[in-house]
């Protein structure tokens, strides 16, 4: 495991890779942010991992991408991969609720559980759980704070 840290509208985010696959994507304050010493070494800067990560987060934070093609492995339950599949297959520019993402992994009844699945999700940004609204449409739960996911349903709503 090795790590770095880039610049983003929404603050630093730290970048975690584990051998060609990118394994987390966490912003600073972030609630279940694991401690920093799990994210391995410290990367060097020719990482060809973590540059490729760096460069569709910016080409996606430019505007200029509406989906990530780097390889991912994030760790995490069966119900929890459910769950962050299910977050992905949400389109660029769209929302779905947790209700809606509960039915769709097969647990129509586990909307808290799927609330705290899309809390622990370990790739933010990456696997878009901005784009999951309370039942009215509300912005409610981000584990970055509601201030970053504003910005980033905005980023994708403009044009």
């Amino acid at each position: 495991m090795r790590h770095t840290t880039i610049d983003s509208p929404l603050g630093p985010l730290t970048l975690v890779a584990d051998g060609d696959a990118l394994v987390g994507v966490y912003m600073a304050g972030q609630a279940h942010r694991p401690a920093d010493e799990r994210f391995g070494v410290s990367a060097p800067a020719d990482d060809p991992t973590l540059i490729a990560a760096a460069d569709e987060l910016g080409q996606y934070f430019a505007g200029d991408r509406t989906a990530f093609t780097m390889p991912l492995r994030a760790a995490g339950t069966e119900f929890q991969h459910a769950v962050w599949d299910a977050i992905a297959a949400i389109p660029y520019g769209e929302t779905a609720t947790y209700t809606e993402l509960a039915e769709e992994v097969g647990r129509p009844t586990a909307v808290r559980a799927v609330g705290a699945a899309v809390g622990r999700n370990p790739l933010t940004v990456v696997v878009p759980c901005h784009r999951v609204v309370g039942a009215s449409g509300s912005l409610t739960g981000y584990a970055g704070g509601l201030d970053r996911k504003r910005t980033l349903l905005a980023l994708e709503t403009k044009g």
